[in-house]
């Protein structure tokens, strides 16, 4: 059964800069894909102990993981921490947030049932890619899996970014097909999942990785 985001007001939100796509999730079109993108992620995620969130941003997925694991931890490089657990500290949600990034992550080996990452690896130059799934792979527990969303570059992304105010050439460096083949590489086995546009005239707009270590 396909899981539904639980967004929060959006006014809640918080410890974001103004790049953050937040307010995307709300719109009448855009919205519906942006909410979809992350749900796909969530529904391939299987619960266990801990979770791990690469670019937790906002934490809006926080809610649906706090349903699946007795632990959401998270890491991000730009986020105000303490006002992003402040805003789940209030849904007793409780958060093990650090700063930094998915390429020296500060935890032990085998320590996660999964770790998640949505429109993040797409952020990483290829030539990082490898050493992001080695990291990955080496905090996550024997049997554990890596799940992953990222967006499928062709025109009509391209044309979505302009409308939005962005160049996709200033944010995107990694392309979907380059982070499946570093995942295969790494990875013991995994599947990727298309996920159409809505509505579908645009074809696959993003993919979801489930690979497990």
């Amino acid at each position: 059964m396909s899981q539904k985001l639980k967004l929060l007001p959006a006014e809640q939100y918080k410890g974001v800069n103004q790049y953050d796509p937040i307010k995307y999730y709300y719109w009448p079109i855009f919205g519906r894909m942006y909410r979809q993108r992350v749900e796909l992620t969530l529904d391939e995620c299987t619960g266990g102990e801990r979770i791990l969130e690469v670019g937790f941003g906002t934490g809006l997925a926080f809610p649906n993981l706090h349903d699946m694991y007795k632990e959401i931890h998270g890491i991000d490089l730009t986020a105000d921490i303490h006002a992003v657990k402040s805003v789940f500290e209030q849904a007793d949600i409780p958060l093990f947030l650090e700063k930094g990034d998915v390429l020296n992550m500060p935890y032990q080996d085998n320590f996660f049932d999964t770790v998640m990452m949505v429109s993040i690896l797409e952020h990483l130059k290829p030539a990082e890619l490898k050493q992001a799934f080695i990291e990955v792979s080496r905090v996550l527990k024997p049997g554990g899996q890596m799940i992953y969303g990222t967006p499928v570059e062709k025109p009509f992304m391209v044309f979505m970014f302009r409308m939005l105010g962005h160049n996709i050439r200033d944010e995107h460096f990694s392309t979907e097909k380059e982070i499946a083949e570093a995942a295969y590489k790494v990875f013991s086995k995994g599947h990727v999942i298309p996920m159409k546009s809505t509505p579908p005239i645009a074809g696959v707009v993003y993919t979801v990785g489930n690979f497990i270590k």
